[in-house]
């Protein structure tokens, strides 16, 4: 089976949790220290590393593609975990409205003062994403 395929069944929607912030968080750790051994390892090589790059089909403001599924009434205009493999270790959530239309927000501080999981933060982000 095709690793890109996602079956329709499979629920990928996942709150935007502390904890899929502290996850993230941890694969950004272990990339840099990746990066610093490779550094290390082939300062005379010149070695290319696969990078990634976002799915045009998940990109903002495009509507989500019915291959993921529908998603549960109640996680529409709810954070959710971002499923684009680029993502992975960017700090990003994506929110989704009843048009199935993508929302992407970076998961650092707002203003230097209102967090992700911040009420005010919230209650703006569903303003904005509301059809």
């Amino acid at each position: 089976m095709d690793p890109l395929f996602r079956p329709s069944e499979t629920n990928s929607f996942r709150r935007f949790t502390p904890e899929s912030l502290a996850a993230i968080e941890e694969r950004i750790a272990n990339k840099k220290k990746d990066q610093v051994k490779v550094k290390g390892k082939n300062k005379d090589q010149g070695v290319e590393e696969d990078k990634l790059t976002p799915q045009l089909d998940l990109k903002i403001c495009k509507k989500l593609p019915s291959l993921y599924g529908d998603i549960p009434a109640e996680l529409v205009g709810e954070p959710l975990e971002d499923f684009d493999p680029y993502y992975s270790d960017h700090k990003t959530f994506m929110v989704i409205n009843k048009r199935r239309t993508i929302f992407r927000f970076t998961a650092t501080p707002a203003l230097f003062i209102f967090g992700p999981f911040n009420q005010v933060r919230k209650t703006a982000i569903k303003i904005l994403v509301h059809s």
